[in-house]
């Protein structure tokens, strides 16, 4: 099976790369499950039900969530409704919609993981046992896990990778929208990446206009962040897992400008 996995998309000029990157990435790749973060989409911060509905019509198969979630509140309207898409499994059982999921695209099955780290990120549950309790029922489904591991910290991003070595079949870190150069498969057969990277403005800071940025670092003052204008860049990867065991067989990173395209 080939999974395709598009870091963390952010506003409009991020879905506008999604939108003309998939065609080509799709040709060259032929994946079998598409699946983004989605969690900056709109204008940096969460996802409206338009956004999603593009993003599916586009073919993308699944779309995972993060600390943005609930920024935009009509999400709290059609969650419950889109299991296709997965917030953090470790938010409080009071939390509307779910944090796993079996994605499924004609014979193949992929489950499905979302969780946020703790660390320098606002408290949750756990989120090492909150990936036990749901990597026992989506193994009941399917040999083959993807974990989406949205975090801050790169050593609590990494400690997650060795924890599921051999029980999720891909774990990838997001959030910090810089793609790590550390892609390698674990000995137990688990494709890790501490982060994905960004989808959107390839001059902004992580995606935002630089000079709000660079205003709250020189005085130290709160500033208005907005997503960049200009050229976009695209982050992802590509997993190839065996079917049967659920092993990775290979983990290809992937990087396209709106320059390199063209040549892709």
């Amino acid at each position: 099976m080939k999974v395709l996995f598009i870091g963390d998309i952010v506003g409009n000029v991020g879905r506008a790369a999604l939108r003309k990157a998939l065609p080509a990435l799709r040709a060259k790749h032929n994946p079998d499950i598409i699946i983004v973060n989605g969690e900056n989409a709109a204008a940096g911060r969460g996802i409206t039900a338009a956004i999603a509905k593009e993003f599916f019509d586009w073919g993308v198969n699944g779309i995972t969530m993060g600390n943005h979630t609930w920024d935009n509140k009509d999400l709290f309207d059609w969650i419950d409704d889109e299991p296709r898409l997965v917030r953090p499994a470790n938010f409080s059982s009071e939390s509307p919609g779910i944090g796993s999921t079996v994605i499924k695209a004609g014979s193949k099955k992929l489950g499905i993981l979302n969780v946020q780290g703790r660390t320098f990120l606002p408290p949750n549950d756990c989120p090492f046992k909150t990936a036990d309790a749901h990597l026992e029922r989506l193994k009941r489904e399917t040999s083959c896990v993807l974990v989406d591991f949205h975090a801050e910290a790169t050593s609590e991003k990494i400690a997650m990778g060795w924890y599921l070595d051999g029980r999720a079949s891909v774990v990838l870190g997001t959030h910090t929208h810089v793609q790590t150069n550390d892609d390698r498969i674990l000995p137990q057969g688990t494709a890790f990446l501490t982060d994905v990277g960004m989808t959107g403005p390839m001059d902004g800071i992580l995606g935002m206009d630089r000079d709000a940025v660079l205003h709250r670092f020189l005085t130290g003052l709160p500033s208005r962040f907005v997503v960049a204008e200009g050229d976009w860049h695209l982050h992802g990867v590509l997993a190839v897992l065996d079917e049967a065991t659920g092993r990775a067989q290979r983990l290809e990173k992937i990087r396209l400008t709106e320059t390199s395209l063209a040549m892709f």
